[in-house]
C-alpha cells in the first residue's frame, strides 16, 4: 500500500519516481499470442476514455503520390480524473527548404464518443471508423482556413503485439498503476485533401499508416526515449516503435513492429532493434541527434519460416526538430515542467530507403519512403 501511495503522489505531482527496477514493468513481449501478434478487429480500435491520468491518440501518416508528407493526430487526455482535454495536430512538410512546414496545433471542444467508442467527435471534428472496420473518415474544420477531408482505408490487416498490445507498470502487475499500448494499420491507402490557407486543397491521395496509442500514466514516467520508423514501398510496409523507460523502471527497452506484404501481415512481434549508428551532439540541448540509423525486424511468417528485415540509412538534413515543451497541449506542458531538468525534443526525418527482406533463403530489396523520429525526454 505504501508503494502504491508513493506512486500516486508521483502521478499527481509529476515528481520523479522512486527506482522500482525492471521487476515493476511487464513488457508486451512477455504476452503470449500465436505468432507473437494479434490481428485487430473493429472492437480493438475503441477509445478507452479512462478515468485516471492517461493520453489516448490516433495518428494518421500520409505519403502522397505527389511526394508530399504529412500527419494528422487527435489527442484525448485526462489528468487524475479531473482535467479532460483534447487536441488536434496537423503537419504538412514543406518540399521547399526555404519555406516553413505547415503546423497547426489547436484544442478541441465538446469532445464526445460514439456509443460503441469507435468514433470521436468535437466542434469542427469527426473521425469515424466504418461499419466494416476497414476505413476511417477524417473531417476537421477547427480553424479558419484549415480543413481535413480524408479517408484512410487499410490494405493489410492491422495488428498489435501480444494478446492486447499492452505493457504494464507497477509493483503488483495484477493491479498495475500504468500501461502503454500501440495498435497499427501498417499499410493503407488515402484519398482526399488537407486545405491550408497558403496553398488551398493539398491532394494526399497515396499511401498511409495509422497508429492508435494509449499512455496510461504520465508520459515522462512511462518512457524516457522513443524511436519510430515507418517505411512504405510498392509492395511492403514496415513499422517499428521502440521506447526506453526511465531508470525508475530499469531503463527497460520495449520494441514492437511488423512487416506487411500486399494485403497480408508477413510477421509482427517484439524481436526488433533500433540503432543510432552515427550521432552528433545538438549544441542547443546536448542530446545525441542521430545522423545514421538502422532498424532490424525478426520473426516467423505464418508458415513458420524465419523472416528478417533491415534498413540502414544516412538521415541527411532533418525535416524538423520539435521542442515538445513548446508544442504539446497545456496539460502535458504542466506535467513536464514540474519535472525539473527535462528537455524533451523530437527529431524528425524523411529519406528514400532500401528495405532488405529475407524469407528463408530468399532475399529481396525494395526501395521506398522512410519517415523516422527520435525523441529524447529524460535520461
Amino acid at each position: 500500500m505504501f508503494q502504491w501511495a508513493k506512486q500516486q503522489l508521483a502521478n499527481v505531482a509529476g515528481t520523479q519516481e522512486p527506482i522500482w527496477g525492471p521487476s515493476a514493468i511487464k513488457p508486451v513481449s512477455e504476452e503470449d499470442a500465436p505468432g507473437g501478434y494479434t490481428e485487430l478487429s473493429r472492437d480493438s480500435l475503441t477509445w478507452k476514455e479512462l478515468d485516471y491520468t492517461n493520453v489516448e491518440s490516433q495518428t494518421f501518416y500520409f505519403v502522397a503520390d505527389s511526394g508530399r508528407l504529412a500527419w494528422v493526430q487527435v489527442l484525448y487526455s485526462n489528468v487524475i480524473g479531473i482535467a479532460i482535454s483534447g487536441h488536434l495536430n496537423i503537419k504538412i512538410y514543406s518540399q521547399d527548404p526555404s519555406k516553413p512546414h505547415f503546423w497547426s496545433s489547436l484544442p478541441i471542444n465538446d469532445i464526445r464518443f460514439s456509443e460503441d467508442k469507435t468514433a470521436i467527435y468535437a466542434e469542427g471534428l469527426s473521425i469515424e471508423l466504418s461499419e466494416d472496420g476497414r476505413s476511417y473518415k477524417i473531417k476537421t474544420s477547427v480553424s479558419e482556413g484549415t480543413a481535413v477531408d480524408l479517408t484512410v482505408t487499410r490494405v493489410s490487416p492491422g495488428f498489435h503485439v501480444g494478446k492486447d498490445g499492452t505493457t504494464l507498470y507497477g509493483t503488483d502487475l495484477e493491479n498495475p498503476w500504468g500501461s502503454m499500448r500501440h495498435a497499427y494499420w501498417p499499410r493503407c491507402v488515402a484519398e482526399g485533401t488537407i486545405t491550408i490557407a497558403d496553398e488551398g486543397p493539398v491532394d494526399f491521395r497515396g499511401q498511409s499508416m495509422f497508429v492508435y496509442a494509449l499512455q496510461g500514466m504520465k508520459p515522462h514516467h512511462a518512457a524516457g526515449k522513443w524511436n519510430f520508423a515507418y517505411f512504405q514501398g510498392p509492395s511492403h510496409s514496415a513499422v517499428m516503435m521502440e521506447f526506453t523507460t526511465p531508470p525508475s523502471y530499469g531503463s527497460t527497452v520495449v520494441n514492437v513492429g511488423g512487416i506487411t506484404k500486399g494485403d497480408t501481415i508477413l510477421f509482427a512481434g517484439s524481436n526488433n532493434a533500433v540503432g543510432h549508428v552515427k550521432t552528433e551532439q545538438d549544441p542547443d540541448n546536448d542530446w545525441p541527434e542521430p545522423t545514421r540509423v538502422s532498424f532490424t525486424w525478426k520473426g516467423k511468417d505464418n508458415d513458420g519460416i524465419q523472416v528478417e528485415a533491415s534498413l540502414e540509412e544516412n538521415l541527411g538534413t532533418r525535416l524538423d526538430r520539435i521542442d515538445i515543451m513548446a508544442e504539446l497541449p497545456a496539460f502535458v506542458k504542466s506535467i513536464l515542467a514540474s519535472a525539473v531538468g527535462l528537455k524533451p525534443y523530437c527529431y524528425q526525418y524523411a529519406t528514400k530507403a532500401s528495405l532488405r527482406i529475407k524469407v528463408g533463403d530468399q532475399e529481396i530489396v525494395e526501395e521506398g519512403q522512410l519517415m523516422t523520429e527520435a525523441t529524447f525526454i529524460c535520461m
